[in-house]
C-alpha cells in the first residue's frame, strides 16, 4: 500500500491520501480522541502521540498536529494508516453521524440560501477539499452567511483571505442579498 502525503496551507495539518475511499460521501472531524469513538481509523491515528485533530475526507484523511514537528510523527501517522487499512477494520463504526448542512436561516431567505449551498457544494468545498479541509454551511441572516471551516481549514493561517477574497466575493456575485461571510 501506498500513501500520499500533501502539504496544505495549514502549515500544522498535513494531507494523506491512502490510495482508495476514505469516507466517499460525507466529512468527519474529531478535535481530539474522545470525540473519535465511532471511527476506528481516527482512534489508531489519535494513538500516535502528537496528533491533535483527525478530519476525513471523500478520499484523504487530514491529520493535525500538536506541538511537535512532522518528521517526529509523519512515519507513525502513516504506520497508523496502513495498518488500519491492512487490518480490514471499517473507517467508521456504523453510520457514523454526519453534520448535514441545512443550517439557521429565515424561510423568507429559501432561495438565496439555495444558491449559496450550491455555489459552496459545486465550487468552494471541491477547492478546499483539495487542501485537506471542508466548509459547512452553517446559516445565513442579515446578508450575512456563517460557515464553519473544518480539517486544515481550521486554524489556517490564509482561512480569512480565503473567506473574504474568495468565497465572499464568490458568493456577493451571484447573490447580491450576501453582504458578508463569516467563520464560525
Amino acid at each position: 500500500m501506498f500513501i500520499q502525503t500533501e502539504a496544505t496551507p495549514n502549515p500544522v495539518t498535513l494531507k494523506f491520501i491512502p490510495g482508495r475511499e476514505v469516507l466517499g460521501d460525507g466529512t468527519m472531524e474529531y478535535r481530539d480522541r474522545s470525540e473519535a469513538s465511532a471511527s476506528p481509523l481516527a482512534m489508531r491515528i489519535f494513538d500516535v502521540e502528537g496528533v491533535a485533530g483527525v478530519f476525513l475526507g471523500s478520499d484523504f484523511i487530514a491529520v493535525t498536529k500538536g506541538d511537535v514537528e512532522w518528521q517526529h510523527i509523519k512515519p507513525a501517522v502513516l504506520g497508523a494508516i496502513m495498518e488500519h487499512y491492512l487490518s480490514g477494520a471499517p473507517v467508521m463504526d456504523g453510520d457514523g453521524a454526519q453534520e448535514t448542512a441545512n443550517g439557521i436561516y429565515d424561510p423568507k431567505d429559501e432561495e438565496t440560501v439555495a444558491t449559496i449551498k450550491e455555489l459552496l457544494e459545486t465550487r468552494v468545498r471541491p477547492a478546499v477539499a483539495n487542501d485537506g479541509g471542508d466548509i459547512i454551511f452553517h446559516g445565513f441572516q442579515d446578508g450575512v452567511v456563517s460557515l464553519h471551516m473544518r480539517g486544515a481549514c481550521a486554524g489556517c493561517p490564509s482561512s480569512t483571505a480565503t473567506l473574504r477574497n474568495g468565497i465572499e466575493n464568490l458568493l456577493r456575485h451571484f447573490c447580491p442579498d450576501v453582504q458578508e461571510v463569516r467563520a464560525v
